[in-house]
């Protein structure tokens, strides 16, 4: 099972969203390469849900419950989402600050490229994020 990131307006739609509704198809990817990195995306594959915005913070766990398809309602062959299923909210909230100030997570993604909505989450990478949850708490 591969590991993800994927990045959300609280204000729009928070993970505290996706616990009330339990599921939800994960939408409006536009990028090119979020979208390579969400067809990628297979059923029971683990994601971290980001707060962007003025919180910039790592909040929460989900799972996937598709493989990666076409939006039904995207109008282009182009456009891809998920079914996700909302996990355990983090003990606390690991912020891009934080994870900016470990050296360990310097060549991911999160602290490189600020704009791509989802990404992959390196093994590594995601047992310092939920430590550095733990810690913080």
């Amino acid at each position: 099972m591969a590991k993800w990131l994927v990045k959300t307006e609280p204000d729009d739609y928070s993970f505290d969203d996706l616990v009330r509704d339990g599921k939800t198809i994960w939408n409006g990817v536009n990028n090119n390469l979020a979208l390579k990195y969400l067809r990628q995306i297979k059923k029971n594959d683990s994601l971290m849900i980001y707060h962007t915005g003025a919180e910039k913070a790592i909040v929460g766990l989900a799972t996937a419950v598709s493989d990666a398809y076409a939006d039904p309602d995207g109008g282009s062959d182009k456009q891809a989402v998920v079914d996700i299923r909302a996990g355990a909210k983090l003990s606390s909230a690991v912020t891009l600050a934080t994870v900016k100030a470990q050296p360990r997570l310097a060549q991911w993604e999160l602290p490189r490229l600020g704009r791509l909505s989802v990404m992959p989450v390196p093994e590594e990478y995601w047992k310092i994020v939920l430590a550095m949850a733990e810690s913080t708490k």
